[in-house]
């Protein structure tokens, strides 16, 4: 946010030129399709002052796109809050469909006159705002119909009393007149029945129709989809005669909208009306327009008499690109920018709360006002409903976000201690609404109050401020509005959890704690819980096994338990407390394919957050997680009172039996066991069925006979032949839908007592399809049975493994459970599992449409599959193993997990890769078609296998096809770091790509810059350059074409960036979506560690793709960072298959990257936990054929070339992969195969006996491979698609690329069913505009003009770069130049590397940088701002020096202001840093040597640093140092609050003894006071030695032996001393 009044020159909407008479046109990078350069010059044109010259450069600014895709577009529709269904609607499930094609990000702010003075001056400043914003937004295709932008006022009564005199109308009663702000239907005679029924509505509830106001609108100014779909726009004034205070008219207006949107939902246009208000207090103006336009298209918002105290504004950036006018945003209480991540579930219990929602201020009218959330809305429209409901009901809009979106309260140092009463507040709500999670600023108002909130995780944006005149601002971004610095008395930014509010009426602010004591002591929350809420008390687990051995060995028979589950699994989290780890992907059939019989969990995938919305990162800040669970009964939430406090809570969902034993005897539970068995007597058909409909009809009539607890239950004394158990998943499912669509769902609980449910992902999954809990008891049983064998014991006794006892083995079981539960929840960005239980947040392969509709309704199941039968008899296949006169004596291996002879068949098998070497190795093509032939007999594996080609055309001889050459140009390799895989591997697959004309890229470990130039030096095969390769060739090049940036940043330097062809951004990888990286320590070897910027032998760990890409429009900015500092590289993005993948990509089109990647949920790794390997991301056919059709009916398809990876082996897979839809095609685990990996299956252990995976020299000395073997393999692919295409009649790919016309599904039979449906992959919505070559070849995406070419092309700026001068300028910055000084480095470091350049470049900046501002710095920039910043200040620097200070004399005091934003310094490499004033969260996240001096900071402070140092003089957040394993920081603790605030698991906490550390703290104090001016810091230095005692310095182990760290230091440890500075 910025600053105001004195409108200087910023970004001003047309209307309102500036004082100076120049007017400043920006140019916005997601809005060019084409990437002409643009000749517009982007800063000051001087104009004279009429409108009609301003209003010619208005569009100026973007260019007009020669790919007006005017597609054959239906015109989008929108559809209303209403649900069509009858006036007592059945409660329905949300259905993940309707979810996923709805999805946004945005750029919000409010300004609020705390004199509540009403002003024209509010409006304008808010309109002003939103055209600095426009970057945070999106275009559609057409560039012109923005995704949406609006405004939230008060009502603007001079306005409409000057309308109603015009029109002979008395003026308005103030107090009693409603407004609403109405969107009808287009056709006039659909218009005027529409608004006959509103009418009639509002008479038959007694209420006056004044009359209506059609709004005054320019329809020039809107896009061309947005014309299309644009309502007619209407507002109506009713008279409330009835009531005289206002919540109750306010009611009386929502009771009269909600039974118009139910009348109107049976109508033909029911679905083309919308309120955007309806209130006596505030309205609503909005649309689908660009942020800039939206003062142009309403010319009330220009009209002198629109007078309002407050304004909300707010840009949308929807990742879908038919965006609708309803929604856009304000909603009709809350502006939101951010992603609900629980929405499925958070609508599901809404629904199911629809039945017990009472108060007397409805009077009994509760009926008519459902249903309150909608599946087809978005999310931040159902919260807005939410929210709604609760504050008409009669709460205040604070307390209706700290109901709805909690902070994370638990071990929070600050309200523990000081406020208690906010503590039992949560507590008191966190049983009876599951909180809405995901990362959200939340701006609110009622008319009376207006204010902001952010989530627990603080993951957007908010920074405020308050100036001399009374006047608050809250803004995504600093620098929107021009405020002059002396005039600011305030300063600040929300952090995670925080809120603030303004009281219009009695002009005060409350900041965070103010506002939630206030709600906290209406009251006596504390005591209700005390008096109802009843802990679990643990119970201890069980000393003895509790039956014999072979009973145990037919229960985990008869459960389908395999001998890799118990001893993979199960016995290993008993023995380690963790999940097991594995390599390599998941390459075996999915479940519905398999020919072996698998457990119901197999047909279910996890989702996972990829770009609309973060995946969180459990293993850092999990303080902001919780596994909580509260079972019993949910009150009516309308109304507070002790009684809805009686549940009992427990910390996890893991229960032991005596745990389960104490909740059923709990008297106000009522708990009832259900068992859950089916008869197969009389045969199995229909058996499974029937017999779910009587669970279900007794799960009802226990709960209306006042049941509470559901306990499912499969535990038998006696195993019946006869009496197969019901999968638990499909028990539980069934329960929880039918208690939903009954309105019981709120009144009972459902826990799961099974012998089913022994991994994390069963776990995950009976949880998010209803059950609050879960007792293991086969298990648990299991834990016993191992510890006590003598196996065990003796392994034990001998020392070779960990000694545990019985109740620990058990202990570690749950330990390793939770921790899994906290990983799967976070890969969905989810917090709390009370959010996630029943949020269904799975996808279905293999289930039939029974099943689902039946059990697991709402759930997205693209290919059908099984009925009940067919799944009865899979679970029957394992029950009779327990039966049969032969039962093995030991479990049966299915070999889900390992290869092996017999198991299930693996795609990378022993056989296919002797074949595969022999064909490279010996360049026989006959080998090769041998392989070939392997391929083409291998059992059905993946779903391309189920459909072949067919042709209409005649075979042309091969000689007419495209050369294999020109097709090799299209493959590249996976994303594989140097670090997971060994040098020698690397580099050979670099060099034979190169060779190619194809792609390799260099995953996230860097590169060595040795490897950049051509090999002149080679004999006989060796090269002095690399002399670990052999079979080189002069001319050979061991570059990655692609170079990598991922989440943890590793090797990202300015130089890195400068030198690649392409740069790719992960955000996901196919073996763990969701999830970071992992680099096991033993393969950090000094070398590797060199090029990570980090210390060898310990662990590297990613973080989640979280810090910079946590949602859709950071991910436009990173994209924006990378095109600024290589402006010749295409920027790809990496996603994972999923439902959903095309609404992402969309977005992801709109943020101008260059290429999307999706990768298959099949693609390798080097270590990834099993259940994350084998549980989530979907096959690439589905998401491919998804994201090639959404980006064709959103017109945005020629603007990226679409790649796809996950296990190719052939050219059959590069053609099926061409017909889908893709134009470059990925092998990874294939080329490791053909250069000599041989499917050990154990990269992560560092052995790898052919050292392709090992760091280890002796075995890397064994590595096999030359860079000819993977030449020849791509060769021989090549010309297998030259076969096939020649066959097909077909002269290049380009003629097959997205024509699935010529699939038909193969004549084959599957063993589990014939129910499967590919119609999905085989539909087509038609052919892209231009050819994949063209779309292969076009000009990289521009960002547009932008500040850094005006600096660049300054003469003496040139010069000093050219010839290493010293230059000095300065030059005038506004929140809209974005990555400034980026594009400069970058021309810095391609021509000097990271170091070589000796010249001085000194820049100072004056006004809001926007974001990203001096980002990838090099040695010898020297940049200075006078101002303030956004987020990711200083990003990936590597050297230089960077100063952040505020103007002279501010108003505020500037070590109490924040004045950089989040996640600066991120993954930084060099370079030192000062800034006067404090910072946002994640300050220095993966610094790795970068030094910086801050006055204050947020959350996450020196997150997963590895190098470097940090001063902090002043106040943190919580959990400082989490994941820190290199470098040092000292921090003043002033009031002593600091040491729990620290995370210290990794770091020590110690005073700064050591002289040395001493110096160093006090020479960077220095230096920051004489480069800022410092206050703070010259009273440290003068009082110093009061001060250096308060100081603390966090210490990690790789540091203690530093002479900074240690005093005791001795000089005998000088070596170590070269290797700290290296």
């Amino acid at each position: 946010m910025a600053n105001l009044h004195s409108l200087s020159p910023i970004l001003n909407p047309p209307l309102f030129p500036s004082d100076n008479g120049f007017l400043l046109v920006d140019f916005v990078g997601f809005c060019s399709i084409k990437s002409k350069p643009i000749t517009t010059p982007r800063r000051r044109l001087p104009l004279s002052l009429n409108s009609r010259s301003t209003r010619r450069f208005s569009y100026s600014a973007i260019p007009n796109n020669s790919v007006r895709a005017h597609l054959d577009h239906l015109p989008a529709t929108t559809t209303s809050a209403s649900d069509r269904r009858s006036s007592a609607p059945q409660p329905k499930v949300a259905n993940l469909e309707d979810i996923i094609s709805e999805r946004g990000a945005c750029g919000v702010g409010f300004i609020a006159n705390l004199e509540n003075k009403a002003s024209h001056g509010i409006v304008k400043d808010a309109l002003v705002a939103l055209g600095c914003m426009e970057h945070r937004g999106g275009c559609g295709a057409d560039n012109d119909s923005g995704d949406g932008s609006g405004l939230m006022t008060s009502i603007p009564w001079d306005l409409f009393d000057n309308w109603a005199e015009n029109q002979g109308m008395p003026s308005f009663d103030k107090l009693h007149t409603g407004v609403g702000m109405i969107f009808l239907p287009k056709d006039n005679s659909l218009k005027e029945e529409a608004k006959k029924v509103i009418v009639n509505i509002f008479r038959q509830e007694g209420l006056e129709v004044l009359g209506w106001r059609s709004v005054p609108v320019n329809t020039s100014v809107v896009g061309f989809y947005a014309k299309e779909a644009m309502p007619n726009i209407q507002q109506i004034f009713v008279r409330v005669v009835k009531d005289e205070n206002v919540d109750d008219i306010e009611r009386d207006l929502y009771i009269c909208r909600k039974l118009i949107e139910r009348a109107a939902a049976s109508e033909t246009w029911g679905s083309d009306l919308y309120f955007c208000s309806l209130s006596n207090q505030t309205i609503v103006y909005k649309g689908m327009l660009r942020s800039e336009v939206l003062g142009l298209f309403y010319s009330d918002l220009q009209n002198d008499l629109y007078k309002s105290p407050f304004a909300i504004y707010h840009r949308r950036f929807s990742t879908n690109t038919s965006p609708r006018w309803p929604l856009a945003q304000p909603m009709r209480f809350l502006g939101h920018n951010g992603e609900i991540n629980t929405v499925q579930g958070n609508l599901n219990w809404m629904r199911s709360r629809e039945t017990s929602l009472k108060s007397p201020v409805w009077r009994g009218r509760e009926n008519e006002i459902r249903p309150f959330g909608n599946p087809k809305a978005s999310d931040s429209a159902n919260l807005d409903s939410a929210a709604e409901l609760l504050i008409r009901s009669g709460r205040g809009p604070d307390e209706a976000l700290m109901i709805l979106v909690p902070e994370a309260y638990k071990n929070h140092p600050t309200l523990t201690a000081k406020y208690p009463e906010v503590v039992d507040f949560y507590d008191y709500y966190k049983g009876q609404m599951e909180a809405w999670d995901g990362p959200a600023l939340l701006l609110f108002s009622d008319g009376k109050t207006v204010g902001a909130c952010l989530d627990r995780n603080g993951l957007r944006p908010a920074r405020y401020w308050r100036t001399t005149d009374n006047v608050v601002y809250v803004a995504s971004e600093v620098g929107v509005l021009s405020v002059d610095d002396s005039k600011v008395i305030m300063k600040g930014r929300l952090g995670p959890g925080m809120m603030i509010t303004a009281d219009l009426l009695s002009g005060q602010v409350y900041e965070n704690t103010e506002v939630k004591k206030r709600v906290a002591a209406t009251n006596p929350y504390g005591k209700w819980v005390s008096e109802n809420m009843r802990p679990l008390k643990p119970v201890n687990f069980l000393s003895t096994t509790v039956l014999d051995g072979e009973t145990i060995l037919r229960r985990q028979q008869a459960f389908g338990y395999s001998s890799e589950d118990v001893q993979m699994v199960i016995e290993s989290m008993a023995s380690e407390g963790k999940e097991p780890t594995f390599c390599m992907g998941d390459d075996i059939p999915l479940a519905i394919l398999s020919r072996k019989p698998h457990m119901i969990y197999d047909y279910f995938k996890q989702r996972f957050a990829q770009v609309t919305n973060p995946a969180i990162d459990p293993l850092r800040e999990g303080l902001v997680m919780s596994l909580e669970v509260n079972i019993g009964k949910r009150g009516n939430i309308l109304e507070v009172g002790p009684e809805n406090a009686s549940q009992v809570s427990f910390s996890s969902p893991v229960l032991n039996e005596g745990e389960l034993e104490s909740l059923l005897k709990d008297p106000q539970l009522k708990a009832q066991i259900l068992p859950t068995f089916f008869d197969i007597r009389k045969g199995v058909e229909g058996s499974l069925e029937k017999t779910l409909h009587r669970l279900c009809e007794a799960a009802d009539e226990a709960v209306r006979n006042g049941s509470q607890l559901l306990v499912l239950s499969d535990r038998a004394d006696e195993l019946e032949a006869t009496r197969p158990p019901i999968p638990i998943l499909l028990a539980v499912a069934a329960v929880h839908q039918h208690l939903i669509q009954n309105g019981l769902r709120m009144s009972a609980s459902i826990v799961a007592d099974t012998a089913q449910c022994f991994s994390t992902h069963q776990f995950a999954c009976l949880i998010g399809y209803g059950a609050s809990a879960v007792s293991p008891y086969l298990a648990l049983e299991t834990c016993r049975q191992w510890r006590l064998s003598s196996k065990t014991v003796n392994m034990m006794r001998n020392g070779k493994m960990p000694t545990v006892t019985i109740e620990q083995a058990q202990t570690n079981f749950c330990k390793a459970i939770k921790a899994g539960l906290l990983k799967i929840l976070s890969k969905m960005g989810i917090s709390l599992l009370s959010s996630y239980c029943g949020a269904q947040i799975f996808e279905v392969y293999g289930l039939g449409k029974e099943i689902v509709d039946f059990a697991f309704c709402g759930s997205v199941s693209k290919i059908g599959g099984l009925t009940f039968d067919e799944l009865a008899r899979e679970t029957l296949s394992f029950w009779v193993k327990a039966f049969s006169e032969d039962t093995a004596k030991r479990l049966e291996n299915f070999g889900f997990i390992q290869f092996r002879p017999g198991g299930e068949y693996h795609a990378n098998n022993p056989e296919m890769s002797k074949l595969l070497h022999k064909a490279v190795r010996e360049k026989s093509e006959s080998a090769y078609s041998i392989y070939q032939q392997h391929l083409a007999n291998r059992p059905v594996n993946v779903l391309r296998d189920l459909l072949e080609f067919k042709s209409e055309r005649a075979p042309i001889p091969v000689g007419k096809v495209e050369s294999a050459l020109s097709i090799v140009q299209r493959f590249c390799t996976g994303g594989m770091s140097l670090g997971a895989i060994s040098r020698e591997t690397h580099e050979a697959i670099a060099i034979a790509m190169n060779r190619l004309g194809g792609k390799s890229n260099s995953g996230e470990g860097g590169e060595d810059p040795i490897r950049w130039r051509p090999l002149t030096d080679v004999v006989d095969g060796y090269s002095p350059t690399l002399p670990h390769l052999k079979g080189l060739q002069n001319g050979d090049t061991a570059t990655s074409a692609i170079k990598q940036v991922a989440s943890g940043r590793f090797g990202v330097t300015p130089t890195f960036l400068a030198n690649a062809d392409q740069l790719e951004i992960k955000i996901a990888q196919g073996a763990k979506p969701g999830e970071g990286g992992q680099l096991p320590g033993k393969k950090v070897s000094a070398y590797i560690a060199k090029l990570r910027n980090s210390k060898p032998g310990v662990p590297l760990i990613s973080p989640p793709p979280h810090h910079d890409i946590y949602s859709i429009e950071d991910l436009a900015q990173l994209i924006f960072d990378l095109h600024q500092v290589n402006p010749k590289a295409k920027v790809s993005v990496k996603l994972v298959a999923e439902a959903g993948i095309g609404t992402v990509a969309s977005g992801v089109a709109k943020a101008n990257a260059d290429i999307i990647q999706i990768s298959g949920h099949d693609g390798g790794t080097g270590a990834s936990p099993i259940s994350s390997i084998k549980h989530a991301g979907g096959p690439w056919e589905l998401g491919l054929t998804e994201t090639h059709q959404t980006l064709i009916e959103n017109g945005l398809r020629e603007r990226v070339i679409l790649r796809v990876d996950g296990g190719f082996r052939s050219g059959v897979d590069v053609l099926m992969a061409a017909v889908m839809g893709a134009d470059e095609y990925g092998f990874g685990s294939l080329a490791m195969i053909a250069t000599g990996c041989i499917m050990a299956r154990i990269c992560h252990t560092n052995n790898c006996p052919v050292g392709v995976a090992s760091q280890k020299e002796e075995l890397r000395a064994r590595f096999p491979g030359v860079p000819g073997d993977l030449v020849n393999f791509f060769l021989y692919v090549a010309e297998e698609v030259r076969g096939m295409l020649a066959q097909l009649g077909y002269e290049k790919l380009d003629d097959i690329i997205g024509r699935t016309d010529i699939l038909k599904p193969r004549d084959i039979s599957l063993v589990k069913t014939q129910h499967l449906d590919l119609n999905y992959i085989l539909s087509n919505v038609g052919l892209p505009k231009w050819s994949s070559t063209a779309v292969r070849t076009q000009e990289v995406h521009s960002n547009g003009p932008v500040l850094d070419d005006n600096i660049l092309a300054d003469p003496k700026v040139s010069d000093a770069i050219k010839n290493e001068k010293e230059v000095h300028k300065t030059v005038k910055i506004y929140n809209v130049d974005r990555a400034v000084c980026g594009r400069v480095a970058g021309v810095i470091a391609k021509t000097y590397g990271d170091t070589g350049f000796a010249g001085q470049i000194n820049i100072t900046f004056t006004g809001s940088a926007g974001q990203s501002f001096a980002c990838f710095l090099t040695p010898g920039m020297n940049i200075r701002l006078i101002g303030e910043a956004n987020d990711y200040v200083g990003k990936g620097m590597a050297g230089g020096e960077l100063v952040v200070t505020t103007v002279e004399n501010p108003g505020f005091c500037p070590e109490d202001a924040a004045i950089v934003g989040n996640t600066c310094l991120y993954g930084a490499t060099g370079g030192q840093v000062f800034v006067r004033g404090k910072a946002g969260e994640r300050f220095a996240v993966r610094n790795s040597l970068a030094e910086a001096v801050v006055e204050g900071t947020g959350d996450h402070c020196c997150e997963y640093m590895t190098g470097g140092c940090v001063v902090v003089l002043g106040k943190v957040g919580r959990n400082v140092a989490a994941g820190m394993t290199g470098g040092l920081a000292y921090i003043l603790d002033e009031d002593d609050t600091l040491i729990p605030k620290v995370n210290k698991e990794i770091v020590k906490i110690q005073r700064v003894t050591a002289p040395v550390g001493q110096m160093q703290l006090k020479s960077l104090i220095e230096a920051h006071v004489e480069k800022t001016g410092s206050a703070k810091g010259s009273t440290i230095l003068i009082e110093w030695d009061k001060y250096l005692p308060l100081f603390w310095q966090l210490v990690p182990p790789s540091e203690e032996d530093t002479p900074e760290a240690c005093a005791e230091y001795q000089s005998t440890a000088a070596e170590k001393v070269t290797l700290q500075s290296a």
